[in-house]
């Protein structure tokens, strides 16, 4: 989450003064304006070293470790808000990865590439595949195991026994809330336990 509009944007749906759990927390950008401009305590889930080291010299709390373990060194409700942002296209099983969000945390926010924006699919029509901001790299050089959209997110949800609470897409750090699977580069998902 390097874009600094998109954030902010994220970081107005955490309550203030919550405890945070950040799968994928990166260099711990997100969970330092956290606890600089909420009150927020917490921890960053990262495996990359250079990002653990990263997140340190912010002052994060961080743990190496990844994700496609699960996270059963977390009591259940162990955190207010677990964060998912930028990581469910690089899992393997993200039904249960969000199983997993919503049993050790009360709210789980999830962000994703969306695939299904209009530049995306104009790309894929004209028989190539999309490179863009949010998805940039070549289909034969991408880290992500995966592209989804923002309506394949609603029903996953749904298939995870979550409750989807809020929901929007992200374009230029503005929050697109009219046709977002097709107008938002990036999915933005509040869900909890149904």
């Amino acid at each position: 989450m390097s874009d600094r509009k998109d954030l902010e944007v994220i970081a107005s749906l955490v309550p203030v003064g919550a405890r945070v759990l950040d799968l994928g927390c990166g260099s711990g950008e997100l969970l330092a304006h956290l606890q600089q401009h909420k009150g927020c305590t917490g921890y960053g889930i990262e495996i990359a070293d250079a990002n653990v080291l990263g997140s340190v010299q912010r002052g994060i709390n961080v743990i190496q470790l990844n994700l496609e373990e699960g996270l059963a060194l977390f009591d259940d409700a162990s955190f207010d808000v677990v964060l998912q942002l930028d990581t469910l296209q690089h899992l393997r099983n993200t039904a249960h990865m969000l199983r997993e969000t919503a049993r050790v945390g009360r709210i789980g926010i999830v962000s994703f590439p969306n695939f299904a924006h209009w530049p995306n699919r104009l790309r894929v029509l004209g028989g190539r595949m999309p490179v863009t901001k949010t998805l940039p790299y070549e289909w034969y050089d991408t880290p992500n195991i995966r592209v989804g959209t923002h309506a394949d997110f609603e029903v996953l949800a749904r298939k995870s026994g979550l409750r989807v609470t809020d929901s929007f897409g992200l374009q230029d750090g503005r929050v697109v809330r009219r046709w977002p699977n097709l107008m938002a580069s990036v999915a933005v998902f509040r869900f909890e336990k149904a």
